[in-house]
């Protein structure tokens, strides 16, 4: 086998540069879903995205000539919806919680990645990757505080639900989405989270229960009039969520996958970084070594991979 000694760092170069690009532009307009959160609705904020993004994926589609549809329909149902799902929490959490500490949450999911493939498919598991759990766990711990433990924030634990369920969608793209474009399942995906957004929606809008103010009612209400700032984050979640994904695929176009998927840690700092320009947000230093903690986690788990039985 040829081997270019020069080629892996170019495209490990090429690939962090991407990872890069997706991080500061899906975690800068993330910042804003608080400014959406005081007079909206997080189910019309999907619905409407969604709806959007289906538009603008469509055009491209057309001008690049790529297919949109599924090779394996129900497969590529399954993923959407867990992702889907999970990402509707990782929104609603960020009402009540900074982006740093929410990304920190999501990113506890290859620690849920390995659990499950050893308790479900019986994999196994290294001693290493044991402590990387461990480690992972205490990040945990510090980042969201100790409502995680006590059970008293619900807005604590959504991170930590929306990385379970991300994990069972990242298993599930792995054994059964390979032969699937990405095209084709970020389509899926913004089928699945808007729709379920639209039905919660007119769910909430038929019940039409009193709502408190604020970001504190963000998840209960139903259909609203949107003003001129909720559209436009719309639009700019539409299309800064196209183009970070975008990068994200190119990244794990030109590195290994388990390279790649440490880079993307990056965005625990970058997201501090967006936090603290755009409100001031500082986070503690026990939070700041809580995020370290679940990077030197994930880099454990993504180096030493659980062996089929």
């Amino acid at each position: 086998m040829n081997f270019n000694p020069a080629a892996p760092r170019d495209h490990m170069l090429l690939s962090f540069g991407a990872i890069l690009c997706y991080a500061f532009s899906v975690t800068y307009v993330d910042n804003y879903v608080r400014v959406l959160a005081e007079e909206g609705s997080l189910w019309q904020f999907h619905a409407m995205r969604s709806a959007l993004s289906l538009v603008i994926m469509w055009a491209l589609a057309l001008l690049f000539s790529k297919s949109l549809r599924p090779k394996n329909i129900r497969a590529v149902a399954l993923r959407s919806l867990l992702h889907g799902g999970a990402i509707m929490i990782y929104f609603g959490a960020l009402a009540f919680l900074p982006v740093a500490q929410v990304a920190a949450g999501l990113f506890t999911a290859p620690i849920f990645v390995l659990l499950i493939q050893r308790w479900a498919f019986n994999a196994k598991i290294a001693p290493l990757q044991i402590l990387a759990v461990a480690v992972g766990f205490c990040g945990v711990v510090m980042v969201l505080g100790p409502e995680v433990m006590q059970g008293t924030s619900l807005a604590a634990l959504l991170p930590i639900l929306a990385a379970v369920l991300y994990a069972i969608g990242n298993i599930t793209t792995r054994r059964n989405c390979g032969p699937e474009t990405a095209w084709a399942m970020l389509t899926g995906f913004f089928i699945a989270i808007g729709m379920m957004g639209l039905t919660v929606m007119l769910i909430l809008t038929a019940i039409g229960s009193e709502v408190a103010p604020g970001p504190q009612g963000f998840i209960a209400r139903g259909a609203v009039w949107p003003d001129a700032t909720f559209l436009f984050w719309i639009f700019m979640q539409a299309v800064f969520s196209i183009f970070g994904v975008g990068m994200m695929i190119q990244a794990y176009r030109l590195a290994e996958a388990s390279r790649v998927s440490v880079f993307e840690y990056v965005l625990l700092p970058v997201s501090a970084f967006w936090g603290y320009i755009l409100w001031g947000q500082l986070l503690s230093w026990v939070a700041i070594m809580g995020m370290i903690l679940i990077a030197i986690s994930g880099l454990l788990i993504s180096l030493f991979r659980p062996i089929q039985a």
